[in-house]
């Protein structure tokens, strides 16, 4: 049989995700890999050096798929930092959530330390990007250095609160992940509220959530 042609990325990871679904574990070999699918072995490496390549471009595909949908909304332009960044909370998880199965799968082996999986690598570059391109307003101190020290915890701390709203994801069982979408609504609230020193009420009402559902960050 001849072999398939004009191979795509989206291929091999349409073939990579279906693979690891019904077995539980990723191909034996690159070579076992392409002949399943009938293409040539030299087709891989033309798009990606390894399995762990593809399940880094795996959840990189998730965040453009996010942005591209994002950016088709008119509505979505105008707004300001905080609802930008409820709207793409609330986009990703969608597309996390059609695709739970994988996630589940790619992310159960460092739930307890998602920082640590490499097949985020990709995704926290692209979304601390996506966060300093936001302009969250921040406190204007007047000094390069610790204007620099804050634009880093900002991003770093964006980054925590993502991977704390994964893990809470990955544990949700209510109706339609809606625990996680009330999670995102206060916890992104609560931190904007916080970063702008306004009224404490909104970082008030978080805590009440977190200690109403018991979340273990741990």
């Amino acid at each position: 049989m001849a072999r398939k042609k004009n191979i795509t990325k989206d291929n091999i990871i349409s073939w990579y995700m279906e693979f690891v679904l019904e077995n539980n574990h990723q191909p034996k070999s690159v070579f076992s890999f392409a002949k399943e699918n009938n293409f040539e072995e030299a087709d891989f490496y033309k798009f990606y050096g390894s399995f762990e390549t593809i399940e880094d471009a795996i959840f990189s595909e998730f965040f453009h798929h996010t942005i591209l949908i994002l950016n088709k909304s008119e509505d979505y332009k105008n707004y300001d930092a905080r609802n930008k960044l409820l709207s793409f909370y609330f986009t990703f998880f969608e597309i996390l959530s059609a695709n739970r199965s994988y996630v589940v799968y790619a992310l159960k082996r460092v739930k307890k330390d998602l920082k640590k999986l490499k097949s985020l690598k990709t995704l926290k570059t692209e979304y601390t990007k996506y966060i300093e391109e936001l302009n969250i307003n921040r406190i204007e101190l007047k000094q390069e250095t610790l204007e620099k020290i804050q634009n880093t915890s900002i991003k770093e701390s964006s980054w925590v609160h993502l991977m704390i709203t994964m893990k809470f994801w990955l544990d949700d069982i209510s109706p339609s992940f809606e625990k996680t979408d009330i999670f995102i609504e206060k916890s992104i609230n609560a931190r904007f509220d916080l970063m702008d020193i306004k009224p404490l009420k909104s970082i008030i009402d978080f805590g009440k959530f977190i200690l109403k559902e018991k979340v273990n960050f741990n």
